[in-house]
């Protein structure tokens, strides 16, 4: 086979190049095609659609993959400046210093209302001149989305709610009476929830954005954010009863403050044997399950804060992670232990003092265990994974999360103008979480498309697949769809076929990094050449004559065929007929041309209906000659008038060329 260029002459517009271009991908099966090179070989397929390639691209097990709710979170700093995403650390395997950031798909800020809104209608994160508008700023000028924990309570970290909604009346609880400043406001109050509710309203304005918002850690409340020992009113005042429903009525009415406001952003909440309540830690409370699955199914993902803590990570976490594996994302923070805690004391028994890849190996496995889809470097904690454990850190980045890529894609490399393409496509994940497509925030918004590039890399022709899922791509799971796209309206001419998970919501853009190697174009993987061919003249009657200068003769369907006539009469007179799915048959004294499969024996014309042997794909080359291809994926010879014709050849040459008389 030989590659093919437009020109235009006769009957029929023509047209432009055939095969596929040399790709990052590798292709199977049957026959070598043009354009290759050592890296890969392109081959036509024998399966899926008549006369498809089938391309394989080359998966990518190393690149860090910036996808949405995937990968290392880097943990931020509330006091730091935007340089602290700078922060290098040493690498032994790499003899060399490395930004976390690098590694990472996300930054997260655990901060406080009054560092993001100090006085009423002043909003820090929209002052780039304030310490903490420039931290913010300095995670958008990197590339990166941002996530938040906004803590209120009063305790141990200081003033975290601003003094202007205690000033303005809101009830709080001083534990120390000696800290003035540590106030810790009762959620349930009706000034606290005034003033609560403008400001996420403000923050929602700002960060209701997937491109700048990674997630929202959408409950706050309780010692760090962490959603337990939750305060409600001073100890002793409410009963057991009363705790459990103002547990239940402050969670309700947070989750639909934040649903309300963050519509687009993942929200999530941590899964804790204790949530929203007014102890630290203990026996599962019976009403812990209930309210997070109410909290899972008005559209909240998962998070907990004790990886690696097992006196706190314990079977009653394990198992609730288990139950919604790959039915919400899970976010892991490992717990802050070896920066402050005596790690070798943990229950577990397995880590040794002064051996702190002990706990990330402990925190990784967890991390396995949970399927997560998100690891955090955490403050106090990032200097030992990348100084004693950076193998985890690449595993992570190989393994964990989702890492998606198209494994095997059918599909035509030339098309009749408006006819439409027959495509297969399977997806495998290679890591252990999934893409959450099916949070309510996302509302499965990505979709596998396929487009048409023109020379310059536009886009020319959409086709999107609604019946795709990302949500649905588990490991060691492929997932094959059969799409058919609508007609290929494109003036004739040589494309190129690339595909994408698209985001719907963004003018159908590309919004997953795939993880493969190849030839990207704006986010776009290229598979290969197309060539849109004018469409064959149905209905007309045409003569075919060889590169012998005779013409082919039907033999009116009594012998084989041949190519061997001075004249044209009516057993050399061919009508093209439609024979859907953009190819054409041949049919001369009420008979159709049959291609036998090959037809060693030679090809004929006495077929009385059209069934797959009497499809053809036409093709016009470049000298305006046309050629023929059968559903083999071979092409018809005219032997040179010397023998019977046959359907047998790998390539294009000129025995298999004809000219329309």
């Amino acid at each position: 086979m030989k590659q093919l260029s437009i020109a235009s002459s006769g009957k029929i517009a023509l047209l432009a190049l055939l095969g596929l271009q040399s790709l990052s991908c590798t292709k199977i099966q049957v026959e070598d095609l043009p354009g290759t090179n050592d890296a890969w070989t392109q081959k036509r397929a024998v399966t899926g659609a008549d006369n498809n390639i089938l391309v394989r691209p080359a998966y990518d097990s190393t690149t860090v993959l910036r996808n949405p709710l995937n990968g290392w979170v880097m943990y931020g700093q509330r006091t730091a400046t935007d340089t602290y995403w700078d922060t290098q650390f040493y690498v032994p395997e790499l003899g060399q210093n490395v930004k976390a950031i690098d590694y990472a798909s996300a930054c997260y800020i655990r901060t406080s209302w009054r560092s993001l809104n100090p006085s009423p209608g002043v909003y820090a994160w929209r002052d780039l001149n304030s310490q903490i508008g420039k931290l913010i700023n300095g995670v958008k000028t990197r590339g990166l989305p941002i996530a938040f924990r906004i803590v209120v309570d009063g305790r141990d970290q200081g003033a975290n709610t601003p003094q202007f909604v205690f000033d303005a009346g809101a009830a709080y609880w001083l534990s120390n009476p000696a800290a003035p400043t540590q106030k810790t406001p009762f959620p349930q109050d009706s000034v606290f929830r005034q003033y609560y509710t403008t400001f996420i309203e403000e923050l929602a304005k700002d960060f209701n954005d997937p491109a700048r918002t990674s997630f929202i850690d959408a409950y706050g409340l309780g010692k760090w954010g962490e959603a337990h020992n939750v305060v409600y009113a001073e100890p002793g005042i409410l009963t057991a009863e009363q705790t459990e429903t103002t547990k239940e009525e402050v969670l309700d009415w947070i989750m639909a403050l934040y649903n309300r406001t963050f519509t687009k952003v993942p929200l999530v909440i941590n899964y804790h044997r204790l949530i929203g309540h007014p102890t630290s830690w203990g026996a599962v409370n019976a009403n812990s399950e209930r309210l997070l699955v109410k909290a899972i199914n008005q559209g909240y993902s998962l998070r907990h804060d004790a990886f690696g803590m097992n006196g706190y990570y314990q079977s009653w976490e394990r198992n609730f992670a288990t139950a919604w594996k790959h039915k919400r994302p899970i976010i892991m923070e490992g717990g802050w232990i070896v920066g402050s805690h005596s790690y070798w004391n943990d229950p577990s028994g397995q880590y040794r003092q002064g051996h702190p890849e002990d706990v990330r190996l402990g925190e990784f496995n967890a991390s396995a265990q949970a399927h997560v889809n998100m690891m955090d470097f955490r403050v106090g904690e990032t200097t030992s994974w990348f100084g004693t454990s950076f193998p985890l850190v690449q595993r992570f980045n190989s393994e964990g999360g989702y890492r998606l890529y198209p494994d095997e894609i059918s599909l035509p490399d030339v098309v009749a103008n408006g006819a439409v393409a027959v495509l297969s496509h399977r997806w495998k994940n290679m890591g252990w979480g999934y893409c959450p497509n099916n949070i309510p925030q996302w509302n499965y918004k990505y979709k596998v498309a396929f487009a048409i590039l023109d020379t310059a890399g536009t886009v020319k022709k959409l086709f999107t697949d609604n019946n795709s899922d990302p949500s649905q791509w588990l490991k060691d799971n492929p997932t094959t769809y059969n799409f058919t796209t609508t007609a290929i309206n494109l003036p004739p001419g040589t494309y190129t076929w690339a595909i994408a998970i698209i985001d719907k919501t963004n003018a159908d853009k590309p919004g997953i990094a795939l993880a493969v190697t190849g030839n990207f174009a704006n986010g776009w993987l290229k598979l290969g050449s197309l060539q849109v061919q004018a469409a064959p003249p149905i209905g007309q009657s045409i003569k075919l004559k060889g590169s012998n200068n005779l013409f082919v003769s039907g033999e009116n369907g009594e012998a084989p065929m041949r190519c061997n006539r001075p004249a044209a009469s009516t057993w050399e007179t061919f009508t093209i007929v439609d024979a859907g799915g953009g190819k054409i048959a041949l049919r001369s004294m009420n008979k159709y041309v049959s291609s036998e499969n090959g037809a060693t024996s030679g090809i004929t014309c006495s077929r009385t209906t059209i069934s797959d042997w009497e499809k053809f794909d036409w093709i016009v080359n470049a000298n305006g000659k046309v050629s023929f291809r059968g559903n083999n994926g071979k092409y018809i010879s005219s032997e040179d008038g010397q023998s019977v014709m046959k359907c047998n050849r790998a390539s294009i040459a000129g025995w298999e060329t004809f000219a329309l008389e």
